[in-house]
């Protein structure tokens, strides 16, 4: 399988976003609905809005939400530490491919042990999504991919620039949110990320 390109919605999505996905879709592998604020109902809203641009939910993964998911015929569902436990949403929602957000090599670790089908690690350099936090950085995420058997995303202040170092870390993929939602020119930005992850020839 090829190196993976997950957007992340940033927490306040609007049409203008929908408009950003509609010229990028398929440069993406998937899109992550994280709208930690938003209903029950405004999410569901959200995925309709992306169907009416016959965006495939196939390729939308819905933060914390399992029952959206299920709802809407969506690929997974992402957790997080605030979310059920994976071995229950395993258990109940056993068609979706389910993911955990983890920070450690021992989150990692008991993420996989609980069947999460891949982890996302970071935030891997500063981020604008996260001023003044410590970044976790290379060394960390190469333990992790070292360790675990299933696919490892990486998220946190990666550019296109930096793409290759995280893939030769071990990375299945890289996750970005405000390095495409904020970028000048999101087509291009994408276009830049996935030539990097389309011609990675690494171990």
């Amino acid at each position: 399988m090829g190196k993976q390109l997950h957007l992340i919605s940033d927490g306040n999505f609007t049409k203008q976003h929908l408009q950003i996905i509609k010229r990028i879709h398929r440069d993406i592998d998937f899109l992550h609905i994280r709208e930690k604020k938003k209903t029950a109902k405004e999410i569901m809203e959200i995925i309709e809005a992306l169907e009416s641009i016959e965006f495939p939910l196939a390729k939308v993964i819905v933060n914390d939400r399992a029952d959206i998911a299920v709802m809407k015929q969506c690929a997974g569902v992402q957790l997080a530490h605030h979310s059920p436990s994976m071995p229950l949403v395993k258990k109940c929602f056993s068609a979706l491919l389910t993911g955990k957000s983890v920070h450690s090599l021992l989150e990692a670790e008991q993420a996989q042990r609980e069947g999460a089908d891949y982890v996302l690690y970071g935030h891997l350099y500063p981020s604008r999504s996260k001023p003044g936090q410590q970044p976790r950085g290379l060394a960390d995420l190469r333990e992790i991919t070292n360790v675990l058997s299933v696919p490892v995303y990486a998220i946190g202040g990666i550019t296109p620039e930096r793409t290759k170092e995280v893939m030769k870390a071990g990375a299945a993929g890289a996750a970005i949110m405000s390095g495409i939602w904020k970028a000048d020119n999101p087509v291009q930005t994408v276009e830049a990320y996935r030539e990097v992850l389309d011609t990675w020839e690494g171990g």
